[in-house]
């Protein structure tokens, strides 16, 4: 069984920490009932690179290219935040690297195995052997999605 090849390319970015842009900030959430009259405007602020990055060394963007994750959320065009300091865990996703190519998918470790499972029944999963060359390059921490789509004009 051959593998559905997605876009080969995985484009990275270091993350520039040194610049910092204060966004208002809504403390008490964004309500998806019934909207709240007494908070209309609030002066804290929040900077994304002090929440969205801990470690910032080992922090980088990359922008999702094809549709394996599709049924997670993260859909061709979206940012990832990458961090490579953090141990992977059962159950993350990773950018991974296997066989010369980068991919996104969750990991599977069980009994001393590695899968790499997509979030889209139209691939298959892929179990990692020995002949593989492959490394965990990364877990996604956050992403970031363009939720107003371009309209038909």
């Amino acid at each position: 069984m051959t593998r559905k090849q997605s876009k080969p390319a995985l484009e990275l970015h270091p993350v520039e920490t040194t610049t910092e842009m204060q966004l208002p900030y809504a403390v008490e959430g964004i309500k998806a009932g019934f909207p709240s009259p007494a908070q209309d405007y609030s002066d804290i602020a929040i900077d994304l690179n002090k929440e969205l990055i801990r470690n910032p060394s080992g922090t980088f963007f990359a922008r999702v290219s094809g549709n394996s994750m599709r049924d997670e959320g993260l859909d061709d065009g979206d940012i990832l935040v990458i961090d490579k300091s953090l141990e992977p865990q059962d159950g993350d996703t990773a950018v991974c690297f296997i066989d010369g190519e980068f991919t996104l998918k969750y990991i599977r470790m069980e009994k001393g195995r590695v899968w790499l499972v997509p979030a889209n029944p139209e691939y298959p999963e892929i179990r990692i052997t020995e002949e593989n060359h492959f490394m965990i390059w990364g877990v996604v921490t956050y992403s970031i999605r363009h939720h107003r789509k371009k309209r038909n004009r």
